[in-house]
């Protein structure tokens, strides 16, 4: 007689067999054989659907620039964890563990927009109409406008206003650019009547924007997030357990406290142009036959 299984569970996500691992019902092996990228199987794990080209653009725009932040502190935990030389995937997991409501990406700004825009529904109000209802509750109440600000850059956050713009130039701009655009014009109206300085949108408020218009929930762009600087982490952290030193010190240096971000100096490659995408072919090959990433390579 059969026995029943110990537990039984159900996913709608992925299921193997000896010949094939299926996700979603697509086979990978053929996926990956009909050329379909990481952000293409992005949107087929959290979505079920393949996506449209402008979609899967979107997706690898917003996930290349949200990689690297450099000091940051889940970069800085990467670093002073490997220290300590535990597995790599204990440092990797410590940065990500850093990602709270000032730091790295998260689900918050993707609620609130959810949240008012269902309002401005049932309410009857214009998108407009309730961004500013938005603005003036959460700074009424002394709470800062979820996606606004970044406090390394004064002027703006350098990767925000470009992926509104990468969002219009795919024609992908949908509900939650709009409402967003529509927040971010109440907010500096304000702060320019109360007299302060501006304050811009930063890359979480831009970002979950045009996740959300691609069809993410607020939790999937959290993972999504998560995901890229986890990449950038784990190589904050490899790079230091390769060619640091344990304990991140020798007795040839003077003591230091391992939390003092002055101490880590960046000594990578200078500064370079990136090449266009008809310029990449002929780059990369001759990067590579030069031989000079290989001083990099961790």
């Amino acid at each position: 007689m059969d026995r029943e299984p110990l537990f039984r569970r159900k996913t709608a996500i992925a299921y193997k067999t000896e010949e094939k691992t299926v996700l979603r019902g697509y086979d990978l092996s053929e996926l990956a054989e009909e050329d379909y990228s990481f952000c293409d199987a992005m949107f087929i794990l959290f979505q079920g659907r393949i996506p449209t080209a402008e979609e899967e653009k979107m997706l690898k725009y917003e996930m290349g620039e949200f990689m690297e932040h450099s000091m940051s502190p889940s970069a800085a935990s990467a670093i002073s964890v490997i220290a300590g030389r535990p597995n790599l995937p204990a440092a990797v997991a410590a940065s990500i563990m850093t990602f709270g409501g000032v730091h790295g990406p998260g689900a918050a700004h993707g609620y609130m927009l959810n949240k008012y825009i269902e309002r401005a529904r049932v309410e009857g109000k214009t998108l407009d109409e309730m961004a500013k209802v938005l603005v003036d509750e959460y700074l009424d109440a002394g709470e800062p406008v979820m996606g606004m600000g970044q406090p390394q850059h004064r002027e703006g956050d350098p990767r925000a206003e470009p992926t509104h713009l990468k969002q219009e130039e795919l024609e992908i701009d949908g509900v939650y650019l709009e409402f967003q655009r529509a927040v971010e014009k109440h907010f500096h109206a304000r702060r320019k009547r109360e007299g302060k300085s501006f304050v811009g949108v930063n890359v979480v408020g831009a970002g979950n924007t045009a996740l959300m218009d691609i069809g993410f929930s607020p939790n999937a762009a959290w993972c999504i997030g998560s995901v890229s600087r986890g990449y950038s982490c784990a190589a904050h952290a490899l790079y230091n357990m390769k060619r640091g030193r344990a304990w991140a010190a020798s007795k040839n240096e003077p003591m230091v406290q391992m939390l003092d971000l002055s101490m880590i100096q960046y000594i990578g490659p200078k500064d370079r142009e990136t090449p266009s995408q008809e310029e990449r072919q002929e780059y990369a090959k001759k990067q590579k036959e030069s031989g000079e990433y290989k001083k990099w390579v961790i």
